[in-house]
């Protein structure tokens, strides 16, 4: 279910973008090095993993890193892979799955992956939530990579959110019974976050330490 939400523009971060595009690093023998472009694709249902991927985005544009964030179901017709010097893929886990979509995109471009430095980080309760199953989380993510056949370098699982205020009143529904069950918070008048920011960093700095090694 898609809800309208109020935005503001972020012009420190539009400014950090801008020169990171442009930004060049010199070598010893003074000739110009472009930084890597990177290549964010997510794929959100209540807006986590999108918070998320622009964590992930601003940490490595703070670093220098040119990177463009796009929708994983809107990237299949307005993104070419290869025009980047590596790919970063967040996708949330519903009832057990990933987006069958995202699947798809992953394995039409798989040779081009397969040249290139990429990460994907998987999003759940179970990663972190009122009773936590990183096993489980941990099976989602294998899983997804063993139907496309995808082996990025680094990949992480990270805990989502409880939406109750974005709900349809059937998920609402659910979820009162499958938080509840687990011990979590069932007041539907606000939303309940459990993403470990600091967990988020860290990964986007993995990526960029893979970045200087490719």
């Amino acid at each position: 279910m898609s809800t309208w939400r109020p935005f503001a523009i972020d012009f420190g971060a539009s400014l950090a973008h801008y020169f990171a595009s442009a930004k060049m690093v010199r070598n010893a023998g003074e000739t110009p090095i472009p930084m890597p472009r990177i290549l964010l694709l997510y794929a959100t249902t209540e807006g986590q993993t999108e918070l998320i991927a622009e964590t992930v985005a601003r940490s490595l544009r703070e670093k220098g890193h040119s990177v463009e964030v796009l929708p994983a179901d809107a990237a299949r017709e307005q993104a070419d892979p290869a025009a980047y010097d590596g790919v970063m893929v967040g996708a949330s886990v519903h009832f057990g799955h990933h987006p069958p979509y995202l699947h798809k995109l992953i394995r039409r471009h798989g040779s081009v992956l397969a040249a290139r430095p990429c990460a994907f980080f998987s999003v759940s309760l179970s990663a972190g939530g009122p009773r936590p199953k990183p096993a489980a989380a941990q099976r989602y993510l294998d899983k997804f990579l063993r139907k496309t056949g995808w082996q990025p370098q680094l990949t992480a699982s990270f805990p989502g959110a409880v939406k109750y205020s974005v709900y349809g009143p059937i998920k609402r529904r659910v979820m009162i019974v499958f938080v509840g069950l687990g011990g979590g918070e069932t007041d539907t008048t606000r939303d309940y976050e459990y993403t470990d920011w600091d967990a988020v960093k860290r990964f986007a700095d993995a990526y960029a330490q893979c970045l200087k090694h490719a």
